[in-house]
């Protein structure tokens, strides 16, 4: 009688593991926030085309400035005026969908002076965006689940020192899910070094705007071979494949739908790192409908 016990136990941790990976399994990241044309952060978890909100974008802080939101057409933080974004961000979590916020963005005032100056930015977005408490955050008293790194700008110092003190903030409770948006290009030069901590949950790379580690018609050698870079030598949880969402979301980069499902998804996915797509943003998504096209090959 006891091998049939032993094939028991093999058949139950088979599907423990099925299970446990099936919960890991690939999914879609979107930014939200910088065109008021685009819905609702409330519809964007709604349409369930999501696993991750990146909320664009936080483009001000660092070297002493107040920090400060922006999210377009959204809602105006200079009036307090994206506290009503609180019930929007827990209805998301209650789906099951991280809401993260980014820092950075293409067009901003943001750069770290010193250790010092990463640590009081990491103290502030504790207190005013994750799981600690002040008496003026910006998005009320919801509870953002991490911060996103999209740094495209200012010096590449400190982010790793950012990086290890916003990690830290896990130990108090709620984990803290650290992201970044690097461009293609190995390694990154703007947190390449922050990267090399190993404290990262997701990467989406862009690859986009880029067009030596991108896709261009029918060619996939340059994407792919940025690719294995990227998995191989980033100690990262999941890498995502950064896209736009339509040919106006950027300079280059778009990839059409049937050659994302036939070619380039079908390279990538045997990678244990995979995690899924990355797309900017909600508006353009709206417009071609990318998301839905390709949810179900992702």
């Amino acid at each position: 009688m006891a091998p049939k016990l032993v094939i028991s136990v093999a058949f139950l941790i088979s599907v423990s593991l099925a299970v446990q990976f099936g919960a890991d399994a690939a999914g879609i990241a979107i930014y939200w926030g910088q065109n008021g044309n685009e819905g609702t952060l409330e519809e964007t978890c709604a349409t369930g085309n999501y696993e991750f909100v990146n909320l664009a974008f936080l483009p001000t802080f660092g070297n002493g400035q107040t920090p400060m939101i922006n999210l377009a057409g959204h809602c105006d933080p200079y009036t307090n005026g994206c506290t009503g974004l609180s019930s929007d961000i827990k209805s998301c979590q209650a789906k099951g969908v991280k809401v993260i916020l980014s820092i950075g963005g293409g067009a901003g005032s943001y750069y770290l002076t010193s250790k010092e100056d990463a640590r009081q930015v990491a103290t502030y977005l504790w207190n005013n965006f994750l799981g600690g408490s002040s008496s003026s955050r910006p998005l009320g008293d919801a509870v953002l689940d991490g911060i996103d790194f999209d740094i495209e700008g200012g010096t590449n110092l400190h982010w790793d020192d950012l990086a290890r003190y916003l990690s830290a903030y896990s130990k108090q409770g709620k984990k803290v899910y650290l992201t970044a948006a690097p461009q293609c290009p190995f390694p990154d030069a703007w947190v390449g070094g922050a990267l090399k901590t190993g404290l990262f949950d997701n990467v989406w790379v862009q690859f986009y705007n880029n067009p030596p580690c991108q896709y261009s018609s029918g060619d996939l050698s340059n994407l792919e071979n940025a690719w294995k870079q990227w998995i191989s030598d980033i100690p990262a949880t999941k890498i995502f494949l950064g896209l736009p969402a339509a040919p106006a979301a950027a300079g280059s980069g778009f990839i059409p739908v049937a050659d994302l499902t036939s070619k380039v998804l079908p390279a990538i996915k045997g990678s244990p790192k995979y995690g899924g797509v990355m797309l900017w943003s909600k508006y353009y998504d709206d417009q071609t409908k990318y998301s839905s096209s390709i949810k179900s090959s992702v």
